[in-house]
């Protein structure tokens, strides 16, 4: 009877011993993903700053109206080409 009790325990022992190898291992592979997660999110904040910074530039108005002069052949209106429309 003593033999079951202490073989039962080694068992218990062991059983427990490995769901915590593997709970670690578990763990170890949670960590490498929110590690790879984490700098996967630093790149796309990096990028995103990079693209709002490249909108700025695109966006200034001299630049779009460099582009409305050159691509477009775009003008501001002479003074007598100007006329206002009164109600």
């Amino acid at each position: 009877m003593r033999g079951l009790l202490v073989a039962a325990l080694v068992l218990a022992n062991v059983a427990s011993a490995l769901l915590i190898v593997r709970d670690r291992h578990e763990h170890r592979q949670a960590f490498i993903a929110l590690t790879r997660l984490e700098k996967a999110r630093d790149d796309l904040n990096i990028e995103f700053g990079r693209l709002q910074l490249e909108q700025a530039t695109w966006a200034e108005s001299n630049r779009v109206d460099q582009v409305a002069r050159a691509q477009l052949g775009m003008a501001f209106p002479r003074t007598e080409d100007v006329v206002v429309v009164r109600r």
